[in-house]
This record gives C-alpha cells, structure tokens and sequence, in this order.
C-alpha cells in the first residue's frame, strides 16, 4: 500500500514523523514487512536519529550548518536564494529514502529512535514523503 504523507515546514529543522507514520502503518493491517519512505524533494532528507533529546537534533543542524554554509562563493546555483544550493548538498550528504522493518504491526525501531524530515530550506511549504507498507 502506497501513501503520500504531507508534512508542513517553516523553517529549517528535524521534524518529528513517526507518529504520522506509525499511523500510516496501523492503518494498513500490515503485521510482518517492511515500511519504506522516499522524500519527493531535492533539498530535504529523511533521518532515524534520537528522540528523546531535542539537543542532540540541534547539534546535529548546528553540524551541518557549519559543514555546508550558506553564501559560500564556490555556489552557482543560487537563483533561489542562499540556502537553495546548500540544501541541495545537505540532501546528498543524508538520506532521501529509508526502510523499517515491521513486526507484529508495528515499526521496530528501537527505544529512543524517531522518524524525522530533514528541512533544509528556511521558506515555509510543505514536503511530500512516499510511504510504502508491504508485508
């Protein structure tokens, strides 16, 4: 079974998705399989990360920011803006798909992981992630 999961953005950041895909999950009857996600965008990524600490996601952006900063001259691509080509490069260095195995109809993710879309742009919108449920 196929999904498309709208996530609303406003800014750069982790956003927390497992609950939505868990739902997603429940919801197809699924109890043995695997459930995949694929980001239908260039500048934003999909993570497993911890998620009980909100430090260790602003560690993480504050990493990645200073690893690809915005404004660098070596950039052409930059008509949309300071953060388009950056966000490009954050989106090759991290993940635009993920697989999690499923087990009695859950996700089997361990205790402290999450699900996250990764923003790389500052605007506001919304991103389209792909969630496949096969069993």
């Amino acid at each position: 079974m196929n999904y498309t999961l709208k996530v609303s953005v406003g800014r750069q950041g982790l956003y927390d998705i497992t609950h939505k895909v868990a739902d997603l999950v429940a919801s197809s009857g699924v109890n043995e399989g695997l459930v995949t996600l694929f980001v239908r965008h260039t500048s934003a990524s999909l993570l497993i990360q911890e998620n009980a600490d909100p430090s260790a996601r602003e560690d993480l952006e504050r990493w990645m920011n200073r690893l690809v900063p915005e404004e660098d001259s070596l950039y052409t691509h930059t008509e949309e803006g300071p953060d388009d080509m950056p966000a490009h490069i954050k989106s090759a260095l991290t993940a635009t798909s993920l697989s999690v195995p499923l087990a009695d109809g859950r996700m089997v993710l361990g205790t402290w992981q999450g699900i996250f879309l990764w923003e790389h742009r500052h605007h506001r919108g919304d991103r389209q992630i792909v969630v496949s449920v096969m069993g």
